[in-house]
């Protein structure tokens, strides 16, 4: 199950550095996880400061 970014993302960039696969990257207004690459380890979701990553 990959996770995924919401709307309420502010483009702070914290979790891609805690990404181990290079999943994340900036998107368009918000940062992107790609579901191919996500090996749904949470590292991401616990380093968002808002909040704004779930499990998809």
């Amino acid at each position: 199950m990959a996770y995924c970014i919401g709307d309420s993302c502010i483009s702070c960039g914290t979790c891609e550095g805690q990404c181990p696969v290079g999943a994340i990257s900036a998107g368009d207004g918000k940062f992107e996880i790609d579901p191919d690459k996500c090996v749904s380890c949470g590292a991401c979701a616990g380093a968002c400061p808002v909040g704004a990553i779930d499990a998809d």
